[in-house]
């Protein structure tokens, strides 16, 4: 069997253990994705993961466990704050065409590959910023409304990604944080509960507890919401 024949198996085991519908065209092009990540990889060192099997697992299908809940936002633009090599905003792009996919990093080898991804497999509804967060302009995006959603996988804690991001994102929209285990040290931070309790503040809307086939550790999807006055 050969190593793509392996990723595919081991990929589609996966999404049906996740309950997960994708068709065989959006695998294949994960499974090229994931083929790039490992090449790049040798040169670049994008990720920790060496393992391409594991690769499987700690990348694509933990980026997989938010689909469901994305696409039940009905969301039309998300943001991924430092995405790294795209993840979890490739693979919520490949399965998500009519969602509009920003990504951005701070790191430039991680920006050129996400371009050379998006060239390579077509991805019209992705696009890649290079720099720090901060310094995006809402006014660039979505004719100046900003993001519907704005999610971060291991980017920092949940105050410091509010207070980053709370420029772009759009009324009405949400942040989601993909975390490990329910973060309450986060929740109890000073910084954060002064976000929580300032006028126009967030609000933690719920955590949902996430499931990744093979991986045996808890993950935890917090939905963060802006008050309302």
């Amino acid at each position: 069997m050969s190593l793509a024949d392996a990723l595919q198996t081991k990929l589609n085991q996966g999404l049906l253990t996740m309950g997960l519908e994708v068709c065989d065209e959006k695998q294949a092009q994960l499974i090229a994705y994931l083929l790039l990540i490992v090449k790049w990889n040798k040169v670049h060192n994008l990720t920790a993961v060496r393992d391409p099997l594991e690769m499987v697992t700690l990348h694509l299908l933990d980026s997989m466990s938010v689909l469901k809940q994305v696409q039940s936002l009905a969301a039309k633009s998300l943001l991924d704050v430092g995405a790294g090599a795209g993840l979890p905003s490739i693979p919520l792009a490949i399965c998500l065409p009519n969602l509009q996919v920003t990504s951005i990093d701070s790191v430039q080898k991680k920006t050129s590959f996400m371009r050379q991804v998006k060239g390579e497999l077509g991805l019209s509804n992705f696009n890649v910023e290079a720099g720090r967060v901060e310094a995006l302009k809402k006014s660039s995006f979505n004719q100046g409304a900003g993001f519907d959603l704005i999610i971060s996988r291991a980017f920092s804690e949940l105050s410091l990604f509010v207070r980053l991001t709370k420029h772009l994102l759009a009324d009405g929209g949400q942040w989601l944080a993909m975390k490990g285990a329910v973060p309450k040290h986060e929740f109890e931070n000073r910084d954060f509960q002064a976000l929580c309790f300032k006028n126009g503040g967030i609000q933690i809307g719920s955590i949902e507890a996430l499931k990744v086939a093979g991986l045996n550790a808890e993950r935890h999807l917090i939905y963060l919401n802006q008050s309302v006055l």
